[in-house]
């Protein structure tokens, strides 16, 4: 029972990395691969593969969606579709299997320690330090995060089954029974998802980190739909809302590449984050949002500009999250100009600097905590 409820487990998991990659694995479809590996064997990596590709992608797009997310949730090694199965990977066991050597049977245990232990380690690794091996394993995992932001309660109220009275419902409702009021209706708030906005640094001294983080506001962009805006800062401010809309990460990537003009240039966050706010965050972008800066605070402009901006910022945003990869560094202290103007009005201060990193940057966005101005997380 124990070894089924594993198996179950596992592949629950696996469908909600393909729903966050945009593969519809709903839980229907879950069932119907749950059955069919009850007919086939679970420790065979080719077994698994075709029945969670034969049941849970519903679209020929989901394919290399379903491939992608197969080899980073398994094996962290490509799936290649085909007749060749996909690369051996590690399945908990839905049965007993015939007794083995006590020797033979600490291999398997070790290999997936050994498999364990290599993923956590790269989960921490700086990703300005990762091979294009590690690093296009590093761009799978991104992929799958779920950075929506938390709800938060509407003006607007709709029915439910409990909680204020509803006058208007209830007469319409003893109107249709003779005028006997019989049923009492009841309203409450509806709920929608907190307004996000990212800007991202691509500066020069960014340039290291700047990829893995527009990958994030693409998962971001994903994860929370039209609640979602993105733009990068550096010599100018560019929208890339609109290009991060793509589903396929790659070709998100591509777009962005095309669509930013000011590449490794360098660094004016006051005057960009002036121009945000005039032309969108005043307008209301920025109201009630969380706002994430990821960013290294070289400012090349007027710091004391960036401090009036940060605190304009701060009078409007929900909350306000900076990510700074340097700040991972042992001994680092934001004593930057730029850093310095802007912690006052900072809620969250992370690093952003590996997958560990931005998994907890994804916690903060969808936090629905309040605020703790002044640093507290410096």
């Amino acid at each position: 029972m124990g070894a089924t409820r594993d198996v179950t487990d596992t592949i629950v998991g696996f469908a909600r990395t393909l729903r966050a990659a945009g593969v519809g694995a709903d839980p229907e479809r879950v069932h119907a691969m749950l059955a069919a590996l009850d007919h086939l064997d679970v420790l065979d990596p080719a077994d698994v593969y075709w029945a969670g590709r034969l049941t849970l992608c519903s679209d020929p797009d989901d394919l290399p969606r379903y491939d992608r997310c197969f080899a980073a949730y398994f094996s962290g090694r490509t799936a290649r579709p085909g007749r060749r199965p996909p690369p051996p990977v590690a399945v908990r066991r839905a049965a007993a299997e015939p007794a083995a050597a006590p020797g033979d049977a600490a291999e398997p245990a070790d290999a997936a320690l050994a498999a364990a232990s290599d993923a956590e380690v790269l989960r921490h690794r700086d990703v300005s330090r990762l091979g294009p091996a590690e690093r296009a394993e590093i761009n799978r995992l991104i992929a799958a995060l779920d950075a929506a932001s938390a709800r938060r309660r509407s003006r607007r109220f709709a029915p439910a089954p409990a909680g204020r009275l509803d006058p208007a419902r209830t007469v319409r409702e003893a109107l249709r029974r003779g005028g006997e009021v019989s049923l009492l209706r009841h309203r409450a708030h509806r709920t929608r998802r907190r307004r996000v906005v990212l800007l991202v640094d691509v500066s020069g001294s960014m340039s290291p980190y700047a990829d893995a983080l527009l990958r994030f506001a693409h998962a971001a962009a994903r994860s929370g739909g039209r609640t979602v805006e993105v733009f990068s800062v550096g010599t100018r401010l560019t929208r890339l809302t609109r290009e991060l809309r793509h589903r396929d990460p790659d070709t998100a990537m591509a777009a962005v590449s095309a669509a930013i003009p000011d590449w490794s240039g360098g660094t004016r966050l006051g005057a960009e984050l002036k121009e945000f706010l005039d032309r969108f965050g005043q307008r209301g972008m920025a109201r009630g949002a969380v706002v994430v800066i990821a960013s290294d605070g070289w400012e090349r402009g007027d710091a004391t500009l960036l401090g009036e901006q940060m605190r304009r910022l701060a009078r409007l945003a929900h909350r306000v999250v900076w990510a700074n990869p340097h700040k991972a560094r042992p001994g680092y202290r934001p004593l930057t100009a730029g850093m310095a103007a802007a912690l006052p009005h900072i809620d969250d201060f992370t690093s952003g600097h590996s997958l560990g990193a931005l998994q907890e940057l994804a916690r903060l966005v969808g936090t629905p905590g309040g605020r703790h101005r002044g640093g507290a997380h410096a």
